[in-house]
């Protein structure tokens, strides 16, 4: 079962065009990353994926569902409940604790405090956060903030996670144990994940690799 179909997605910025035709389907269950050089256009298909950018022309479906013609307010409600993020910088409000940040957008989504409340506390406890769940970003390693983000993508069981970069601030072992997970949480909960990276090890572990170079992608 295909999660996301893209056909022929262009993108341009004025007279840049970035994006030159992209056909890409990702199954369910997958760990596929995304590689190339700076400027190749990984980060915008993402978005574009993601629902954050909308293309020039071509279509986006996720789990059957063409978002290509969605209003701004149906495509927001659209992300919201089907699609997590995970980004290089963790996106953590600092004045909240990492419960808290967790339940955020089950909240937006309307889903009700005890039930928000106890599936962020799950979710941290199966990333080994229990004991960290009040605390503040700013007290938190940056491996525990990464996987306080992963949980927050997590918590209202989208079709697929993005991430773009999201190792790329981390030291080599909390590099290597938030890889680690990506690979458990496919294994324990079925995710996918579309993880655009520059890092060979994670594209070296993943189901499928593709290549994009000058917004193509490469044979």
């Amino acid at each position: 079962m295909d999660i996301i179909e893209t056909v022929n997605i262009c993108k341009s910025f004025g007279s840049l065009q970035v994006l030159k035709g992209i056909t890409l389907n990702i199954r369910k269950g997958e760990i596929v990353t995304i590689v190339g050089a700076s400027g190749a256009g990984k980060t915008t298909f993402l978005q574009i994926a993601g629902t954050l950018l909308k293309p020039t022309g071509g279509t986006v479906k996720i789990n059957g569902t063409d978002i290509s013609r969605y209003r701004d307010f149906d495509l927001a409600r659209f992300r919201n409940t089907h699609i997590g993020f995970v980004f290089q910088f963790h996106h953590l409000l600092p004045e909240f604790t990492a419960l808290e940040n967790v339940c955020i957008p089950a909240f937006i989504a309307g889903r009700t405090r005890a039930e928000t409340i106890g599936k962020a506390g799950d979710l941290l406890d199966f990333l080994n956060l229990k004991h960290r769940i009040n605390h503040k970003p700013g007290e938190l390693s940056g491996g525990e903030q990464q996987r306080v983000a992963v949980a927050r993508a997590l918590i209202n069981d989208p079709d697929v996670v993005l991430a773009d970069e999201p190792s790329g601030n981390l030291d080599s072992q909390h590099k290597k144990e938030l890889h680690e997970l990506f690979f458990t949480l496919r294994d324990k909960l079925n995710q996918t994940f579309v993880i655009v990276t520059h890092d060979n090890e994670l594209a070296g572990m993943s189901d499928r690799t593709i290549t994009m170079h000058d917004g193509l992608l490469a044979s």
